[in-house]
């Protein structure tokens, strides 16, 4: 199969610019895929939020003995029960 002539990537002044411009096109048009590789960013730390959870004191203190128990922060453990649950 022959390979498909590319397009020329813009310059871009902005980064709100460079995503105006992707949501408009096919990255396809611009970059061989076929020539990607796989990379990982070990050092890149997820985006996290904050959120508000009423539980009923009775179960946030059985959390917290539980936390103690494996020496740890309770909001660390309730995230680390909810990761093992979803993922």
């Amino acid at each position: 199969m022959a390979s498909k002539k590319l397009k020329a990537l813009p310059a871009f002044t902005s980064e709100a610019e460079e995503r105006a411009f992707w949501e408009r096109h096919d990255s396809s048009d611009y970059l061989d895929w076929g020539q990607a590789k796989r990379v990982r960013f070990p050092n890149l730390k997820p985006t996290t939020t904050s959120i508000s959870l009423r539980l009923p004191v009775s179960l946030l203190d059985q959390i917290k003995v539980a936390a103690n128990k494996r020496d740890m922060p309770y909001q660390s453990l309730i995230k680390a029960w909810l990761a093992e649950k979803v993922g």
